[in-house]
């Protein structure tokens, strides 16, 4: 099941693009085995299990870290993994005894993938940060706002999930397949403020040519253009619109039934033709206007609250969401013809699957106990 049937996982518990990327390697069939506290300890993010989505597919075992014991553990459990992540501080593995020298001399073919927001070098790397501080360092988040505004921050889509997790669960699979040809495996260090730069990589080349502007809200994409924006419509909902190509912007002005308006790019007529934008879609509802854009080149579409996107045609034809445990969430991403991705089962309580884990990844009954003994949680 998935293209990646066969290896082995090891996620060490953390929050936020670590288990992302264990999610997103289990959905395409690795068998992920997070290593998590006895407890759970995070009580301002405190929920069912069944709700946290990113721990779906995955199985789990219980170890206390802090336990003289719990490092040979650990250890074995690396020896049989392919690939181990980890989301914490800089130093903290190694302070464990379990960093990657450590690491890789008792699985040379280990990819050991590491997820910070600074990086494991430089002067921030051992500060603490989010999302926030990660994007605002990268330059990325000066550019999220409207004209005259403050920066609006993303949620934590940019860094988390696009800039960490994503990277690093792109960074395992690319060293997987070079520790297949090589037989080595090597460190993986995914930073969030690297990858917020890297998706913002098509505005350098627009800033060296001299095409951007970085004062918010003068551009073609961040709703400078009149033609790429979001408008209110008669029942107080919202459209986007994102007519950039002279045919498509022709047929928006054909839909919306106005003649006689400036230029495209006549930057300085930019706010008469947002006025008039604005008259037109406030004259109808959202509903009203998905009617008179219905098969459409104008690149329109409604603005949906997650709720309304499940429920969207083109989301059921495509079965772009499924339910896990009673709970709606995507489905896996991206689609494969012969060797399909796959939920394989809700998000697992501490130590739930641990044991079957164990010896599906070669531990043998006796080894199960031994490690038992010194302090590894199973479930049972």
């Amino acid at each position: 099941m998935g293209p990646l049937a066969g290896i082995k996982v090891l996620e060490f518990e953390a929050i936020g693009p670590a288990p992302f990327a264990g999610m997103l390697l289990a959905d395409m069939g690795a068998d992920v085995l997070v290593l998590e506290r006895p407890a759970d300890t995070d009580l301002g993010l405190k929920r069912e299990r069944r709700h946290d989505v990113m721990m779906r597919g995955k199985r789990s075992v219980t170890l206390d870290l802090k336990q003289g014991s719990s490092r040979e553990v650990a250890l074995s459990l690396m020896e049989r993994a392919d690939v181990l992540i980890e989301g914490l501080r800089p130093g903290v593995m190694e302070r464990l005894g379990l960093g990657p020298e450590v690491a890789l001399a008792r699985n040379a073919r280990l990819v050991y993938g590491r997820m910070t927001g600074w990086g494991q070098d430089g002067p921030l790397a051992p500060r603490a940060g989010h999302d926030i501080n990660y994007i605002a360092l990268a330059g990325v988040l000066h550019a999220f706002g409207r004209k005259g505004e403050a920066p609006v921050p993303p949620l934590n889509l940019v860094a988390d999930f696009g800039g960490g997790g994503m990277l690093l669960g792109f960074g395992v699979a690319c060293a997987l397949l070079e520790a297949k040809r090589s037989g080595k495996g090597q460190v993986v260090d995914a930073a969030m403020i690297d990858g917020a730069a890297l998706l913002a990589a098509m505005f350098s080349g627009f800033l060296a040519a001299g095409t951007w502007s970085e004062a918010r809200g003068e551009n073609i994409l961040d709703t400078g253009a009149p033609w790429y924006d979001v408008y209110q419509t008669k029942d107080g909902k919202y459209v986007s619109i994102g007519a950039i190509e002279a045919r498509f912007y022709e047929e928006l002005l054909e839909r919306l039934e106005l003649k006689d308006l400036p230029a495209q790019y006549e930057r300085e007529r930019w706010p008469e033709l947002r006025s008039a934008f604005e008259r037109t879609f406030k004259a109808r509802t959202r509903e009203e206007w998905c009617r008179v854009f219905e098969g459409s080149d104008a690149c329109f579409a409604p603005v949906l609250s997650w709720s309304e996107a499940r429920r969207h045609p083109q989301s059921i034809s495509r079965k772009s969401y499924l339910a896990v445990g009673e709970v709606e969430q995507p489905a896996p991403a991206p689609r494969y013809s012969r060797t399909p991705a796959a939920v394989r089962a809700a998000p697992p309580e501490r130590g739930q699957g641990g044991r079957q884990a164990l010896s599906e990844w070669g531990f043998s009954e006796e080894q199960v106990r031994s490690l038992q003994s010194r302090g590894l949680g199973t479930g049972e």
